[in-house]
C-alpha cells in the first residue's frame, strides 16, 4: 500500500516516531556514558552539517555535547582549542608560543593532528619574518647563521629556507671581511685545497655572482719564489713526472704567470763546457740528440749549440778530429753526402773538397797530371762534372783541355787555331753558340745582291779574330749600282732624301766616305725660288751658323734672298734688306755680326754721337731714323727727336766746344754770348731755338 504525504496515517507516524526519539534520548542520559556512546555509534553525523573526521572521529559524544546537549554546539575551532574556553576543557589548545594570527585554525591545522600545520604566507607583509620566525613563535636564525639585520626574506622563501639566495653584495668591496660569512660554518668557505692566500680577501680573487672562474693572476699577493707553496700537485698543478730534476723555485724557469711554457727559460748562465748537458737533454727530460745527429763521441753539446737554441749550431769541423773521416756524418742520412751525379771515387771527400763550410768553396779535383791525352768527357760530361753547355761552340772531337784550364772554364784560349775555320765562320757565328756572336739585325743584306760572291764572314771580315771591325765590303767585291740595297734603310730621314728615289752614287761618288757628295739641286730649287730653307734647316742640311748669322724675320726673310749662288753659302753673297725690312737696324747692326769684315753688318763705330743717351727717347730710336739708306752710311739727315735740351735731352753733348762725335755739327761753348750766369745747355742761352727765337729749330743756329 502506497501512502500520500498528506495521509493521516502518514502524519500519525511520524509523531510517534518523533515522540520515541526524544524518549531514547531521554534515557541515554540515564544510561551509562560507554552505553550512550554506543547507541549513537550509527549515527550519521554529516546529516549535521559537522564531518567528523580525523581526531573528532575519535573522540566521545560528550566532549563536544556536554549534558547531552545537541542543541547549539559550536562548530568553530577557536571555542574548543583556545585555552579557557568553557569547552576546551582538556582539549589541545593554542600555545602560548604560537605565532601571532587571527586566521581561524583551520587554515593551516587538519583534522589529523595540530602537528605539521601548513602555513600560507601569502598574506605575510615583507620584511615581517622575524615577527614569527624568532625562535619562539617558530625556527629563527641558528647560531651559526651569517650575521645580518636584513629580513629573512631577502635571502630564504617562503616554500623553503635552503636553497638561500639572493644575498645582496652589490656594496661588497675589497675592504668587506667575506670570511666573516665564508668561513665553511656560516656560508661555504675555503676547501681545504685552496691554496695559500695569506690574509686575502676573497673578493681579491671570486666575484659574488659565483666562486668560478676566479681572477687568481698571481698580481693579488707577492708570489715571487713561493711558486711551490701552491704548485705541489695538491693545491695547484706542480712539476710534472718527467720535469727536471730541481729544487728552484718555479720563477726561476718560468718567466710567464699565464702559461708554463709561455716565456720558460731555463737559466743557463752558469752552465760551462764542463756542465754535463745530456743530464738533461737525454730525449726524455729535456730535448736530446735526434736520431740522425752526427756521431761527436763524449763531446759536450755546449761545443756547439749555445743555451738561447740548437739552431743555428756553431758545428765547424774544429771540434774534433775529422781529417779522413768525411764519409762517417756525410753518408747522406746524419749530413749531406755524395749527390748520385758524384764522380765515382772511394776516396775521402777532403781529398777534394778542401772546405769545411761549403762543398764548393775550394773544391778542387787534382788535374796535375792531366794532359791533352786526358779524355776530360769521362768526367765532364754534363752529369758527373760540368759538361759542354748547349751553346757550346761546335768543336768536334778537340778535347776540353785544347782551349780550357784546369783551374777553371774561363777564360779559355780559343783562338781559331783549335780547329780548322776558314771559310767556316758561319758554323759558329750564327747566333746560336753565344759569345760566338752572329749577323746583327742590323747587318747588311748581302745575299740581296746580284753579281757579288760571298762565301762567309771572312770574305769581308779580314782585320783577324779579335774584332769584326774595321770590315770593308767594297774593298772586298764590287757592288755597282746597288747601294741602295743596303744603304735604303739608314739614309736619314731628311728633306734632302726624302722624296729620293735613285741610287746613291747619284750624289755620292765614294765608297770611301759619305761627306764626298755633290747634291744636284733641281730646278725646283733653283735660286730665287725661296726654298732653299726647306733643307737648309740645320737639321737636314747646313743651315744658319747659330751665333754669328745676322737675325731675319721668320718665313719672310729667304736664303737666296742674299746667298745667290749654291756653290757656296760664302760666295754671292748680296745684302738684300727689302728681306729684312720689318726688323730693325739695331737687330743686326749691333756689332754681334760681323764675320764677313767689312761687308759684315757693321755697328756703330766708337765716335758716334750719344743718341741712346743724349737725345730724348734716344734709346727707343733705329739707325733708320737717321740713316735713310741701305747703300752707304752716310745717306744720313739728324733727327733730334724732339729733344728740347737741359734734361730733355741735352744739346751740348754733341754741339759743345771739345766734343768729337762723327758729322758736321756746329760746335761752340756754353759762354759764348754771356758767361754769367752760365748756361746749362745751349738752348738755355736765350738765343737758339727750339727754346729762344733765333734760327730754325735743329736746321741752323742763326
Amino acid at each position: 500500500m502506497k501512502l500520500s504525504t498528506a495521509s493521516p496515517l502518514l502524519t500519525w507516524l511520524r509523531t510517534r516516531l518523533a515522540m520515541l526519539a526524544l524518549l531514547l534520548v531521554g534515557l541515554a542520559g540515564l544510561l551509562p556514558a560507554a552505553q550512550a556512546q554506543a547507541v549513537g555509534r550509527d549515527f550519521d553525523h554529516s546529516r549535521t552539517g559537522f564531518v567528523l573526521n580525523g581526531a573528532h572521529a575519535r573522540e566521545r559524544c560528550e566532549s563536544c555535547h556536554v549534558n547531552g546537549v545537541f542543541k547549539g554546539t559550536p562548530r568553530d575551532c577557536q571555542t574548543c582549542h583556545t585555552s579557557g574556553n568553557r569547552l576546551a576543557r582538556t582539549n589541545t589548545v593554542k600555545s602560548t608560543n604560537h605565532i601571532p594570527t587571527t586566521a581561524p585554525c583551520e587554515t593551516c591545522h587538519t583534522t589529523q593532528s595540530f602537528n605539521g600545520a601548513r602555513f600560507s604566507h601569502a598574506g605575510v607583509v615583507r620584511g615581517t619574518c622575524a615577527t614569527c620566525h624568532n625562535m619562539r613563535n617558530a625556527p629563527g636564525k641558528p647560531a651559526n647563521h651569517i650575521a645580518t639585520t636584513a629580513s629573512c626574506d631577502t635571502c630564504h622563501r617562503t616554500t623553503a629556507w635552503l636553497p638561500a639566495t639572493g644575498t645582496d653584495h652589490s656594496t661588497f668591496t675589497i675592504a668587506t671581511n667575506c670570511a666573516s660569512c665564508h668561513n665553511g660554518s656560516s656560508a661555504t668557505g675555503k676547501t681545504a685545497r685552496h691554496i695559500g692566500t695569506g690574509s686575502l680577501n676573497c673578493a681579491s680573487c671570486h666575484s659574488t655572482r659565483g666562486w668560478l672562474p676566479s681572477t687568481w693572476n698571481h698580481s693579488q699577493m707577492a708570489v715571487t719564489g713561493t711558486c711551490a707553496s701552491c704548485h705541489n700537485g695538491n693545491n695547484a698543478s706542480g712539476k710534472s713526472a718527467n720535469h727536471l730534476v730541481t729544487t728552484a723555485q718555479c720563477d726561476t724557469c718560468h718567466k710567464s704567470t699565464a702559461s708554463w711554457t709561455a716565456g720558460t727559460k731555463v737559466d743557463h748562465g752558469t752552465f760551462s763546457a764542463a756542465t754535463n748537458c745530456a743530464s738533461c737533454h737525454n730525449g726524455s727530460t729535456a730535448t736530446g740528440k735526434p736520431a740522425r745527429h752526427i756521431t761527436t763521441g763524449a763531446l759536450n753539446c755546449t761545443s756547439c749549440h749555445t743555451t738561447t737554441g740548437w739552431l743555428p749550431s756553431s758545428w765547424n769541423h774544429s771540434q774534433m778530429m775529422v781529417t779522413g773521416t768525411c764519409a762517417s756524418c756525410h753518408n747522406g742520412n746524419n749530413a749531406s753526402g755524395k749527390p748520385a751525379t758524384h764522380l765515382i771515387t772511394s776516396a775521402q771527400c777532403d781529398t777534394c773538397h778542401k772546405s769545411t763550410t761549403s762543398w764548393t768553396a775550394s773544391t778542387k779535383v787534382d788535374h796535375s797530371t792531366f794532359t791533352t791525352a786526358t779524355n776530360c768527357s769521362t768526367c765532364h760530361n754534363g752529369s758527373a762534372a760540368t759538361g759542354k753547355p748547349m751553346t757550346h761552340i761546335p768543336v768536334g772531337a778537340t778535347n776540353c783541355v785544347s782551349c780550357h784550364a784546369t783551374t777553371g772554364w774561363k777564360p779559355h784560349r780559343f783562338t781559331h787555331t783549335q780547329v780548322i775555320v776558314t771559310n767556316q765562320c758561319s758554323s759558329c757565328h750564327n747566333g746560336s753558340f753565344p759569345p760566338a756572336d752572329g749577323r746583327t739585325a742590323s747587318h747588311i743584306p748581302y745575299q740581296s745582291l746580284t753579281g757579288v760572291v760571298i762565301t762567309n764572314c771572312d770574305t769581308c771580315h779580314k782585320s783577324g779574330f779579335v774584332s769584326w771591325t774595321p770590315a770593308r765590303l767594297h774593298t772586298s767585291v764590287t757592288v755597282t749600282a746597288q747601294c741602295a740595297t743596303c744603304h735604303i734603310a739608314i739614309k736619314p730621314a731628311t728633306g734632302v732624301h726624302v722624296g729620293v728615289t735613285g741610287n746613291c752614287e747619284s750624289c755620292h761618288r765614294s765608297t770611301a766616305s759619305w761627306a764626298s757628295a755633290t747634291f744636284a739641286h733641281s730646278p725646283a730649287n733653283a735660286v730665287g725660288t725661296g726654298t732653299c730653307d726647306t733643307c737648309h734647316n740645320g737639321v737636314q742640311a747646313k743651315g744658319k751658323p747659330p751665333g754669328s748669322h745676322i737675325p731675319v724675320p721668320a718665313g719672310v726673310a729667304k736664303c737666296d734672298s742674299c746667298h745667290r749662288s749654291q756653290t757656296s753659302f760664302a760666295t754671292a753673297v748680296t745684302m738684300n734688306h727689302t728681306a729684312v725690312v720689318s726688323a730693325t737696324c739695331k737687330s743686326c747692326h749691333s756689332g754681334a755680326f760681323v764675320s764677313q769684315g767689312v761687308v759684315g753688318a757693321l755697328g756703330k763705330p766708337s765716335n758716334h754721337i750719344p743718341e741712346a743717351t743724349q737725345l730724348l727717347n734716344g734709346a727707343a730710336m733705329d739707325c733708320k731714323s737717321c740713316h735713310t739708306g741701305t747703300t752707304v752710311w752716310t745717306t744720313v739727315r739728324m733727327n733730334h727727336n724732339n729733344t728740347m735740351g737741359n734734361g730733355a735731352g741735352w744739346c751740348k753733348a754733341c754741339h759743345q766746344s771739345g766734343t768729337a762725335f762723327l758729322g758736321n755739327m756746329e760746335k761752340k761753348s756754353l759762354t759764348h754770348e754771356r758767361s754769367s750766369p752760365v748756361p746749362t745747355d745751349c738752348s738755355m742761352s736765350g738765343c737758339h731755338r727750339p727754346l729762344g727765337n733765333t734760327g730754325s729749330t735743329y736746321t741752323n743756329w742763326d
